[in-house]
């Protein structure tokens, strides 16, 4: 990785305490998920010394913020909290997670829900591949990626909306709905962030097509997503329903198809 830690502590809250390693920034969004919170970061912070953690706290009422602030208290050089005042959606809360995370000197910047359904198992692998790549995804569905504790209808609805959105804008990513993506800095920083409206699945697919419209190298890595074990599903009818409509959006404001290269890998 070209980028390496900060020398010191600097605003951004996230000293060096690994020299020479790239700094690999996760951002996780939250509403309502204060046990698996708990559970998360001190599994991702045990990676590695490189791993910085930025929760974005949309005002959860079940105390989640204030968890967040004793893990941030308890790792003080590692986590950091962004607090927002009230529940506006996971793609405006990753939106103000990344530029949190772009006004640091974090090489690659992290995707990863809040639920446990992402494993930390699969980082390692990730940002492994974003060496040579510009946007690796955790994919569901190519070779040795799945899914674990959904039901049927939940599985065919997931599948189904991965090939409506990939036939509509014609890119060859087989989930572009997943939620586990590791962008390279300079990838992040390329994406106009005031145009992006979207939330929910509709988020992920405009992110990812975003980036292969500019050009960018994007390469789907298997993992295995496991259903939540507590809390709630933050899945709507509205946020399926703007995905629907929003591929079309984004394939009618394309002018052209321009050539997009991009290969599925398995980089365990």
């Amino acid at each position: 990785m070209e980028r390496s830690c900060p020398a010191s502590r600097t605003t951004d809250g996230f000293p060096d305490d690994a020299p020479g390693l790239a700094c690999v920034l996760v951002v996780i969004p939250t509403y309502n998920e204060r046990d698996n919170l708990r559970e998360l970061v001190p599994r991702v912070l045990a990676i590695g010394p490189a791993y910085r953690v930025l929760v974005v706290d949309d005002n959860s009422p079940d105390g989640t913020g204030a968890v967040a602030e004793g893990l941030a208290a308890e790792y003080p050089d590692r986590v950091r909290v962004l607090h927002r005042p009230q529940k506006r959606g996971i793609g405006p809360a990753y939106v103000a997670g990344f530029r949190v995370a772009l006004a640091t000197d974090a090489a690659l910047v992290v995707e990863m829900d809040a639920d446990l359904s992402h494993n930390p198992h699969d980082l390692p692998p990730l940002v492994a591949a974003a060496a040579d790549h510009d946007l690796v995804l955790g994919s569901r569905y190519v070779p040795g990626g799945g899914t674990r504790g959904w039901p049927w209808y939940r599985r065919l609805i997931s599948r189904l909306g991965c090939r409506y959105a990939r036939r509509v804008l014609g890119v060859p990513v087989h989930d572009l709905t997943g939620g586990f993506k590791v962008f390279r800095r300079e990838t992040l920083a390329a994406l106009d962030l005031d145009a992006i409206r979207s939330d929910g699945y509709g988020f992920q697919i405009e992110t990812t097509y975003r980036v292969l419209m500019a050009g960018g190298r994007v390469v789907e890595v298997p993992i295995l997503f496991t259903d939540r074990v507590a809390g709630a599903s933050k899945l709507s009818r509205r946020i399926v329903f703007e995905a629907v409509v929003m591929v079309w959006r984004l394939r009618l404001a394309r002018p052209r198809h321009p050539g997009v290269a991009l290969h599925a890998a398995d980089h365990r």
